[in-house]
């Protein structure tokens, strides 16, 4: 096994979820990341926590959702038990076909993720933490030889995380004063209300309220959107590639959208529940190991010089205690490129110009 697959696994258990013995935790173990899940399993054991293992493949997902009539119980007691008992939930992404759901019916998909909102909010409720196995299929998505992404994902992965979130904090403490966040770049003159919001240091680890691995982004919730934005970074979402979307929001709510590809795909999503179409996060990336677009949110997002913002489901964490965000059953990522005359302005001051923190 490659050393670099353990000392994944170590950090993941060890910085990012913080497993302490007698944890009880679930192991939910993509189809390619075998090898991940084996070292997993070794560092829980040496560590004295519980384990309990899962299976995910997007070809099991869809010959279950295409096999089905479109109706499905909501919450079943079982698997919602599952989360509620779980001091923690680690999420082994790797694909062997990142198209491997892409023909179940929209309408399908929407019915199960709908039915399922308790048993996925039971989930964020544990100290989760999602990270990805490199694959052959992903590395075929991102363009790239394998070895040459192998080098990618633990170049991005394994960090001196401590030093990073140090870097952070200062974005931070900037977006937990600031009222009004402006982003402008070509194709994009948007305004963001952040007043009272908590924006989240995502330094890899739970105990900064992070929960992706890697990491290396500062994020908040939005409280209400105004204007314009375009993403001009292709990505592939619920198996489907999308590409250059345009987005434009009136209080708060998208009441205009286009696409050069995936319109139907931005369709669905926006046709998903009351909150689909409404703005969950704002995100700033700020890992400089992730130095290309891979097709692959998990890294592209925390890419510097770019800002996602995700339609849907805002989360707790960027929440004053007492107070509820946007609810939905969708979190989609999208993200745009701070290239050259980018501004990013926070209460009128520059804090990023032309892709570059000032």
């Amino acid at each position: 096994m490659d050393e670099r697959v353990r000392d994944h696994a170590r950090t993941l258990v060890e910085w990012s979820a913080r497993i302490e013995p007698d944890d009880d935790v679930v192991v939910e173990v993509g189809e390619g990341a075998h090898d991940l899940g084996v070292a997993v399993a070794e560092r829980l054991g040496e560590t004295g926590a519980n384990l309990l293992a899962t299976y995910r493949s997007p070809e099991f997902q869809r010959a279950y959702l295409r096999a089905s009539d479109g109706e499905f119980e909501p919450n079943p007691d079982y698997e919602l038990a599952l989360y509620e008992r779980a001091d923690s939930v680690l999420i082994l992404k790797g694909s062997n076909n990142t198209a491997g759901s892409a023909d179940v019916p929209g309408d399908v998909r929407q019915a199960h993720s709908k039915a399922r909102r308790e048993i996925r909010e039971a989930r964020l409720d544990t100290d989760w933490v999602s990270t990805q196995h490199p694959t052959r299929a992903m590395a075929q998505q991102a363009g790239m030889a394998y070895e040459a992404y192998q080098d990618f994902v633990y170049d991005a992965t394994l960090r001196d995380w401590a030093a990073l979130a140090d870097e952070q904090a200062t974005l931070k403490d900037i977006l937990d004063d600031g009222e009004t966040v402006r982003i402008r770049n070509e194709g994009t003159d948007l305004t963001l209300d952040i007043a009272d919001r908590i924006a989240v240091n995502s330094a890899a680890s739970v105990a900064y309220d992070s929960h992706n691995l890697p990491s290396g982004e500062v994020f908040t919730a939005p409280a209400d959107t105004a204007g314009v934005v375009t993403f001009d970074v292709p990505m592939t979402i619920q198996g489907r590639r999308v590409r250059d979307v345009k987005l434009t929001f009136k209080d708060g709510v998208v009441v205009d959208f286009e696409a050069d590809q995936g319109a139907d795909v931005i369709a669905e999503v926006l046709e998903t529940d009351g909150g689909s179409r409404r703005l969950g996060e704002l995100g700033i990336g700020m890992n400089c190991g992730v130095d290309r677009v891979t097709d692959n949110i998990l890294f592209d997002e925390k890419m510097g010089g770019t800002v996602h913002l995700a339609l849907g489901r805002a989360y707790d964490a960027c929440l004053p205690e007492g107070q509820t965000g946007n609810e939905s059953a969708v979190h989609e990522d999208l993200i745009t490129t701070m290239g050259e005359g980018s501004l990013l302005e926070v209460d009128g001051e520059t804090v990023q110009a032309d892709g570059q923190s000032v």
